[in-house]
């Protein structure tokens, strides 16, 4: 499973109804779920971005699909990064030659 990061800003929807961000974060982990990933954490933070979360997806296409339903439903914007572990990126080094 790769790990992703997500950062998301309210929308003007998403802000006018915010005090329903936490059900709606229950929402995404049953969504997440559905689709075969693994919600790993979800935190409202103060700066750019308003919540980032952290997902387990098979591939890029499940976590893009994710990404997208997600952002289809008018409150969030999202910005999606795959990230790498300590030995998924010994790894790709590896493979880089002398």
């Amino acid at each position: 499973m790769a790990t992703y990061v997500v950062l998301s800003t309210f929308t003007g929807q998403g802000i006018r109804t915010v005090r329903d961000t936490t059900s709606r974060a229950d929402g995404v982990r049953e969504l997440a779920r559905k689709m075969g990933i693994e919600t790993k954490s979800i935190y409202w933070t103060i700066g750019s971005y308003d919540i980032v979360a952290t997902f387990e997806a098979p591939n890029d296409e499940a976590m893009t699909a994710l990404s997208l339903a997600l952002s289809s439903q008018g409150n969030i914007r999202t910005q999606t990064m795959r990230a790498f572990s300590k030995d998924e990126l010994s790894s790709i080094l590896g493979k880089l030659g002398q």
